[in-house]
């Protein structure tokens, strides 16, 4: 399995939060994230995303199919995440568009073995994967991308 986590680009600040939508600089950082991913995502990979505006403008650059998850709202517990992700029996590829600090909570409890705050920047993606070598269950960092390593 591979699990893509795609933080959501910058946003505006306000209230109510699940409204807050993404400033100009966030649709630059969500156009430039989705040009990188377009051709290597895989087709059918599954793509979950919060019900927060400021996700759904995120993936909305991918132009690709989502479903909104309440559970990945903000301030879901990395075993939401990894539920809703169906890690790690889920076959294929699943995205899920979230929230810090959950995301940062997720990648620390499948790469160190324990939930603590890794830091995601606005419009990153880290891109993790399920392997076996014999007997060993391994999870490997594919990838990690910022939006402004690509402007």
């Amino acid at each position: 399995m591979e699990l893509l986590l795609w933080r959501h680009a910058e946003a505006r600040d306000g209230l109510p939060d699940l409204q807050r939508p993404l400033t100009d600089k966030g649709r630059r950082q969500a156009a430039a994230l989705a040009r990188w991913l377009e051709p290597r995502l895989p087709h059918q990979a599954r793509i979950l995303v919060s019900p927060a505006v400021r996700t759904r403008e995120t993936v909305a650059a991918l132009a690709r199919d989502f479903e909104v998850v309440p559970a990945l709202a903000p301030g879901a517990a990395p075993e939401a995440v990894l539920a809703a992700a169906g890690w790690p029996e889920a076959h294929g590829a699943a995205l899920v568009v979230g929230h810090q600090p959950t995301l940062g909570q997720v990648a620390s409890l499948l790469l160190a073995g324990r939930a603590t705050d890794f830091s995601v920047k606005k419009g990153a993606l880290w891109w993790l994967a399920l392997r076996v070598r014999g007997d060993s269950v391994q999870v490997v960092l594919r990838a990690v991308m910022n939006p402004d390593l690509l402007d």
